[in-house]
C-alpha cells in the first residue's frame, strides 16, 4: 500500500512532472496516451481566476483527456505505465478494493 501511495502523489502538482514524461496514463480510466493529448489543468486560485495566462505559469494537475479525471501520472515520476500499474492504482483508489485486516480492539 506505501507504494500505491507514494505513486497517486504524483497525480497531483504534477505539471512539471508530467510535460517532461513521454508517456502518461490514468489510474480512473486506464487509459495510456502521450502529455501532448493533456489540453486541461487544475489548480488556478481565486487570485489568478480571471487571468488567462495563470494556468500556463503555475504548477497544476493534469486532467485525463479521456475521462476528465484528476488521476494522471507520467513516467517521469518513476513509475512504469502500463495497463497492469494503471489497473492496480484503479482498484486501489478508485474501486477501493484493498482490504486491511481489522486491528485487534486493545
Amino acid at each position: 500500500m506505501a507504494d500505491l501511495l507514494a505513486a497517486y502523489r504524483h497525480t497531483t502538482d504534477n505539471r512539471a512532472e508530467i510535460e517532461s514524461s513521454r508517456s502518461c496514463g490514468c489510474c480512473s480510466c486506464v487509459q495510456i496516451f502521450p502529455p501532448d493529448d493533456i489540453v486541461a489543468w487544475s489548480g488556478l486560485d481565486a487570485s489568478s481566476f480571471d487571468d488567462p495566462d495563470a494556468a500556463s505559469l503555475s504548477g497544476g494537475t493534469a486532467l485525463c483527456p479521456h475521462c476528465g479525471r484528476e488521476a494522471v501520472i507520467g513516467d517521469n515520476s518513476g513509475y512504469r505505465i502500463d495497463a497492469a500499474f494503471l489497473t492496480t492504482m484503479n482498484e486501489a483508489w478508485f474501486q477501493r478494493t484493498i482490504i486491511r485486516k481489522p486491528q485487534p480492539k486493545r
